[in-house]
């Protein structure tokens, strides 16, 4: 079976969208198989997901399609819209620091097959988890950072990443701030995580903080990354409920376990070409 085209819209909302994107679809004798659709009433504003077989998926056919969906629907709807192909293997890159929670977690989705990705690099500002990409034969390079280096650190991290073919990169509890220029040079690809204290809680002691303020649930949240710190589009988030009886060492393990969890979530739906970013929200669709 050929692989899945995943077409991913947003737009005005308007009469006819869903028989008008399907129709383009069937007259290239493709077989829809995924469907989903949202309207954001109160914006006026209409979503869209849909993933189908296609005669064929060569280069020639893709552009034609591209080409019909551009004149008949796209461009008359005033459409945004990104065509995928789910046959392309992600390559994806990681950046972490000492932290090494989440690093194990998605190298073991990964070696377990579970993403169908491949990771050839990681990137760290610290040499602490260098033995673990070297037991899961990953490049590691090893890049300092500190304010006077910083421009320089990610000139070197981005020739890493474009030189392994990266197309997307992860900060797993990688515990420094991106500057604007490596976050536009993502394009959009930049994905992190951090616990949901802040900014009630902020410093480098969350967890003792919020345990001394007697905090009844921990979260985690998932986003991609923009200029504005932490603040970018939510992809996923959870919470779990802590009590009096759990310790600063109970809260930072329920932490990092959820932590695990919600980044899990947030890069297999990127993966899946299950997300679609509008006015710095996200639909993430299932």
């Amino acid at each position: 079976m050929s692989s899945n085209l995943v077409l991913l819209i947003h737009c005005p909302d308007r009469e006819g969208l869903v028989a008008s994107v399907t129709a383009v679809i069937r007259r290239f004798h493709g077989n829809v198989v995924d469907l989903d659709q949202h309207v954001d009433a109160e914006r006026g504003v209409f979503f869209m997901r849909v993933a189908w077989n296609p005669a064929a998926d060569d280069e020639e056919s893709v552009t034609r399609f591209r080409n019909a969906f551009v004149t008949e629907v796209a461009t008359p709807c005033s459409m945004s819209w990104r065509l995928e192909r789910s046959s392309r293997r992600p390559s994806l890159a990681i950046l972490v620091s000492k932290y090494g929670h989440c690093l194990y977690d998605m190298l073991a989705r990964w070696e377990s097959g579970e993403w169908a990705v491949d990771i050839p690099l990681i990137v760290s500002n610290h040499r602490d988890l260098e033995p673990v990409a070297r037991r899961h034969g990953i490049h590691f390079e090893h890049v300092p950072v500190t304010a006077a280096t910083r421009v320089d650190a990610e000139r070197t991290q981005l020739r890493l990443l474009r030189e392994a073919g990266v197309t997307l990169t992860v900060l797993a509890r990688y515990m420094q701030i991106v500057s604007p220029a490596f976050i536009d040079a993502m394009g959009g690809n930049l994905i992190n995580i951090h616990h949901s204290f802040l900014p009630a809680f902020a410093g480098g002691s969350p967890y003792h903080a919020a345990h001394a303020r007697g905090v009844k649930i921990i979260g985690a949240t998932s986003h991609y990354v923009t200029a504005e710190l932490d603040a970018g589009p939510i992809i996923a988030q959870d919470v779990v409920a802590v009590s009096h009886k759990d310790s600063v060492e109970d809260m930072v393990r329920k932490g990092r376990d959820l932590e695990k969890i919600v980044l899990a979530r947030a890069v297999y739906a990127h993966l899946q070409h299950q997300v679609l970013v509008y006015d710095n929200r996200t639909v993430v669709f299932d």
